[in-house]
């Protein structure tokens, strides 16, 4: 099982964000996707889901191209994939509980008490145990995140995404945070793609990294890799040093 990102073109009117982007996500493994703001890190996750399609390339889950699935096959692959958001998205109006079985509702198999059931169990696998009947407006930020991930992992995908996990978090929170992510992949054996620029966190939980720089791909590798590569664009990003980059031009 692999997700996999060839080439991937995506304009929005005249701006290019991607320009040929590739990476492959491997089975059992965690891709760190890095790159600065607004160059296309939350976009390409967005094709991996059938949110947005290119203007030339391709995605594939499992070997299958994501933009010419029917919306059937389409609802079977955002079965297999959990989406965690940048800001958690929670519904404010429903209970903790009620959001993290969101995704239940429309899974046949699942009778009302299997759905609560797996909902108390995902609220134990993020350490939220007791917390289902509370609202999202009573939990901290990191809770608000552990219920994203609760969310995304009730379905039972194969595949998780994370948009900027710890942003807006302390320190000891992010740290949490990257500890859950660990556990997802070695308890759920889950394939994840993380997107984020806060590279303490990225190098907790990466397998191995890709990086987006004007549109393309600048690096793939190893964490070993990404210390001990003498590109410039990558060590002024992942060292803070943008001097390196001016040196260049």
């Amino acid at each position: 099982m692999s997700i996999e990102i060839r080439d991937l073109h995506k304009a929005f009117g005249s701006k290019e964000v991607l320009r040929g982007f590739s990476a492959t996500a491997r089975d059992g493994e965690t891709l760190v996707i890095l790159g600065g703001s607004g160059s296309g890190k939350s976009v390409t996750l967005k094709h991996v889901v059938g949110l947005l399609d290119p203007d030339r390339g391709e995605v594939l889950v499992d070997g299958d191209r994501v933009d010419s699935l029917g919306q059937a096959e389409l609802y079977a692959l955002r079965r297999k994939v959990g989406y965690v958001f940048q800001f958690a998205a929670l519904f404010d109006s429903l209970t903790v509980a009620e959001n993290v079985g969101m995704g239940l509702q429309r899974m046949k198999e699942y009778t009302p008490a299997d759905r609560e059931r797996r909902v108390e169990e995902c609220l134990d696998l993020v350490d939220l145990e007791g917390f289902g009947s509370r609202m999202p407006a009573e939990l901290s930020g990191g809770q608000r995140k552990r219920a994203g991930i609760a969310r995304a992992i009730a379905t039972e995908p194969d595949y998780l995404l994370y948009d900027e996990p710890t942003t807006g978090l302390d320190p000891l929170t992010r740290a949490v945070i990257d500890r859950l992510i660990n556990r997802m992949k070695e308890e759920l054996r889950v394939t994840g793609i993380v997107i984020t620029h806060d590279m303490e966190s990225a190098f907790r939980v990466a397998d191995r990294f890709a990086m987006i720089h004007e549109g393309r791909q600048q690096f793939e590798g190893s964490p070993e890799e990404i210390r001990e590569t003498r590109d410039p664009v990558v060590r002024a990003f992942i060292e803070g040093r943008p001097e390196l980059i001016e040196e260049v031009g």
